[in-house]
């Protein structure tokens, strides 16, 4: 901060998926706190908001004409109410990925894993999981827990299939709904990135090496190759099929490169977020801080400006009588007050109140740093030592461009 009012400059001194992630404190408003395009809201299991995208509805209307169509052939009699036992089915398939979500979620919680929401999309579901587990066992568990919960739903599905007459319309809701389910387990064991198999990969490369990046590297690059596979082996196996129509290859062509796109994009996904945590820790509050100096809450613009430009000072903090800080003068409106008229505003109509959360220890570092900024946002926070003593201001635009060049850096 300086008299010509131009903010001073950086004071320099990082199917069923659970993921976090970690973004610049400044980049969450308030309106943000909510769960971004969560979709509807269906419940709180546990006390988790699970959300139904819009895209599901566009999923399972494919998934009750796909069905529909099957079960033409199957049970013909049913006519037109062929698409009401294909809807049920897709409901029904939805909640099995529900199942398996919270399988995730139930597991995050007993490790005190903040889960910040399940949401049910175009291709299953996602939970929201916000922190990493410190052990590659704990990796393990949590991503293995999801497979196998549908694996014994496909199992129960199954002995469901025992009680009941082939060719009815419970048998094939039943025999639909083991196949399918025994497909999302299989398919999310596959080894790589975003999938669960690739979570389960990660684990094992870490324990081995005793390296969480390593083993991030590894199921990354696996998950890349898995989506080639995927865009090519998907419609290599189905045009193998003899009665394969022009549409169903496209059709088979198109899914394929779907699922390869989101394969490769989550893969890509979770080693910028594996890269970002490397680079938390370079997030110091005490490197960031800039020198403040108190002023009382009547004094000029022009005087504290002079005041702080003659200790080197790039901040302001408002006192009470008694020296406690009380506000902080934000640097945004000083910018915003021409120099002829800075020796008539009083800093106190400049500063910001400080709340509870906008206090800040020094000794704050990494994800605990961001953590405590995205709680209470604001543009600036006081920073004091552990015995309550001003240390200085933490801008927020700071820890953005620290923490753009953090991750620029290559890590050795």
């Amino acid at each position: 901060m300086d008299d010509s009012g131009d903010g001073g400059k950086p004071h320099s001194g990082d199917g069923g998926e659970g993921g976090s992630q970690q973004e610049p404190p400044g980049e969450r408003r308030p309106e943000d706190q909510r769960p971004r395009g969560g979709g509807i809201l269906m419940g709180r299991p546990f006390g988790v908001p699970v959300y139904v995208a819009p895209s599901w509805f566009l999923v399972a209307a494919l998934i009750t004409w796909v069905f529909g169509a099957q079960l033409e052939r199957v049970l013909p009699q049913l006519g037109n109410l062929r698409y009401l036992v294909s809807l049920f089915f897709a409901v029904a398939f939805y909640a099995s990925v529900l199942v398996h979500e919270l399988a995730h979620t139930v597991v995050a919680l007993h490790y005190r894993l903040p889960v910040r929401r399940i949401q049910l999309q175009f291709f299953g579901g996602v939970s929201e999981i916000e922190k990493e587990t410190e052990r590659p066992g704990r990796e393990f568990l949590l991503a293995f827990v999801g497979p196998l919960l549908s694996l014994v739903l496909a199992g129960l599905f199954y002995l469901g299939m025992q009680a009941v007459k082939p060719g009815t319309v419970p048998g094939v809701l039943l025999t639909g709904l083991m196949a399918s389910n025994l497909i999302v387990a299989v398919f999310n064991l596959l080894p790589g990135l975003p999938l669960d198999g690739g979570r389960m990969l990660r684990a094992v490369v870490w324990k081995l090496t005793g390296k969480p990046m390593a083993g991030t590297v590894a199921a990354a690059w696996a998950g890349r190759a898995l989506a080639v596979a995927v865009l090519i082996g998907i419609p290599l196996f189905t045009r193998s099929g003899t009665r394969a129509t022009g549409f169903d290859t496209v059709f088979d062509a198109l899914l394929a490169a779907i699922l390869a796109a989101i394969i490769w994009t989550g893969a890509g996904n979770s080693l910028r977020m594996a890269r970002l945590r490397e680079h938390l820790p370079e997030l110091r509050a005490r490197a960031l801080t800039r020198r403040a100096v108190p002023v009382p809450p009547d004094t000029p613009l022009s005087e504290a400006l002079r005041r702080a430009n003659e200790v080197g000072a790039r901040a302001l903090v408002v006192v009470d009588g008694e020296g406690v800080p009380t506000a902080l003068v934000r640097e945004a409106a000083i910018v915003g007050i021409p120099q002829h008229r800075r020796p008539w505003v009083a800093v106190s109509t400049l500063a910001q109140e400080l709340k509870p959360g906008m206090r800040v220890s020094a000794e704050l570092a990494g994800e605990e740093l961001l953590e405590r900024l995205r709680t209470t946002p604001a543009t600036e926070y006081l920073v004091v030592e552990e015995t309550g003593e001003i240390y200085g201001v933490l801008s927020t635009a700071d820890v953005e461009r620290a923490f753009v060049a953090a991750m620029s850096r290559p890590r050795s």
